[in-house]
Formats: structure tokens, sequence, C-alpha cells
């Protein structure tokens, strides 16, 4: 198994893009901390997880939260021992034009994947210094880390800010063993997408079918969306790379959508 005595914290994990990731790192030998907002649903995707014979644990986390975040990585560490992998993943979105978004909703959409992302990695790379074997950061990006799209504006900046962010770990952590990557996936079916659909819909003043077949889909190759499991793969491969060949990198899965 690729992540053997591993430890993982992935936040926003209890569904979602997260959840995937959790529940293949764990296939894959590693102890994993689900990390979210919601509890119940964290300590939910723990029991599914032990059921299929993988260890994990919930962690009740608001990434806004310095303090939070804090508690939450020291529990991991108490637990387990060290933290190998922490995955930036919590994310929300908000759909509105520039010129009506409040500073409020623009701040929320900021702190939530932005802020959460320095405080994880502010917490994280404090133990990854520490262990021989250094750690491995991953960042939640976005096809949206690369290109715009109207209504998204928060979105879009934040996304694009977090290959800043990682290409920094990239140089500060070297000397600590510590590697960093930023996945962008396209447009997957979860929660965060399926919510965007009928607000994008009103918006531009189209149906639902439009916004998937002319907005969301319209420059892939294969007119697809992204799969959980395609980013929980690119996850995995991320992790259980040997060697600072690839970091401070970005991996683009979305069917064509964006190439670089």
């Amino acid at each position: 198994m690729q992540l053997s005595d591993k430890t993982a914290l992935i936040t926003g994990a209890a569904g979602g893009l997260g959840r995937a990731i959790a529940e293949r790192y764990a296939r894959e030998g590693a102890r994993v901390a689900i990390a979210d907002l919601n509890l119940e649903a964290a300590n939910a995707t723990v029991n599914a997880i032990r059921e299929q014979g993988g260890e994990a644990m919930a962690v009740a986390m608001d990434v806004t939260d310095e303090a939070a975040v804090e508690a939450g990585v020291a529990q991991v560490i108490q637990e387990w021992g060290r933290l190998d992998i922490a995955i930036a993943n919590a994310g929300i979105q908000h759909i509105e034009p520039l010129h009506t978004l409040s500073f409020a909703d623009w701040r929320k959409v900021i702190s939530v994947h932005l802020d959460g992302a320095f405080l994880l990695t502010s917490a994280a790379l404090r133990q990854m210094y520490q262990q021989e074997s250094g750690g491995c950061m991953l960042y939640m990006g976005s096809v949206h880390s690369k290109l715009a799209s109207p209504l998204k504006a928060p979105y879009v900046a934040a996304k694009h800010a977090l290959l800043g962010l990682c290409r920094t770990v990239a140089k500060e952590g070297a000397a600590h063993r510590v590697r960093t990557n930023v996945i962008c996936p396209g447009f997957v079916r979860t929660p965060l997408v399926d919510k965007q659909i009928p607000e994008q819909a009103a918006a531009l003043g189209i149906s639902e079918e439009a916004v998937i077949r002319d907005v969301m889909l319209k420059d892939t190759v294969d007119r697809e969306f992204t799969t959980l499991d395609d980013i929980a793969e690119v996850a995995l491969h991320l992790a259980a790379f040997p060697t600072a060949a690839l970091t401070g990198q970005s991996i683009v899965a979305s069917h064509g959508w964006y190439m670089q």
C-alpha cells in the first residue's frame, strides 16, 4: 500500500472531494483525520472508513478559526504522533456579479479558501519540520486557479492565490523535506457544484441544462464531468510521490477544459 504508516489530515473531508480522498488514502494504508465544520457528518465518514477496515478519526474544525485549526492539528498529533500529509480542501462558493457583491460575502469566501489554507499550513509545517521525513502539503485549487469565470470573483481570486502560497511553501519547506502541490480539478459533481447549477441558471437567465452544457462542460474534450475518483487518484499520486522533483506545481484534472 502506497501510504502505509502515514498520517493525513484533510479539511472539509466529511463529504465531496475531501471524503473521496480520505477513503482512498485509508485504502492505501493511511491513518486519516476527517476535519470538518460538521462533526456529525465527519463521524459518519469515519464510520464508513472503519467499516472498510481503515483507520480514521473525526476532528471538529472551522478552518477560519485559528484556535480551532491549532487544536485540531494538535489533536491529530496527540492521537497518532505525527502528521505526514495535510490537505487544505475546505471550500465554499458564492455566485454574484462583482458590482453587487458585498464585502462580507467576498471576505467569507476568501476566508474559508485562503485564510483556512494558511492556518492549516502554519500548524502543519511546525509539526512536519520536526519530523526527519518531512511531509506533504496539498491544496485543493481549481481550473479557476488558472482561468476566470463570471460571477465567481472571490472564489477565482482565492484559488489563484493558492498557487502563490503553494510555491512559497515549496521554497521554504524544501530544507525540511516538505513537498507541496496544488490539485486543480475541473467541474466535479459535488454538492458545491450542484448548488451552483441553479444559481448560475438564475443569474445568467438560462436553463440548468444550458449551464451544464454551455458553461461548465463546453470547453472539455468529451463533455464529461471530472469525477471524485479522478481527483482522489491525483491526490494519492501527489502524496506518495517520493522526491522533490514534483513540488510547487499545479496539477490540472479537467477533461481538457484547461491545458497547460
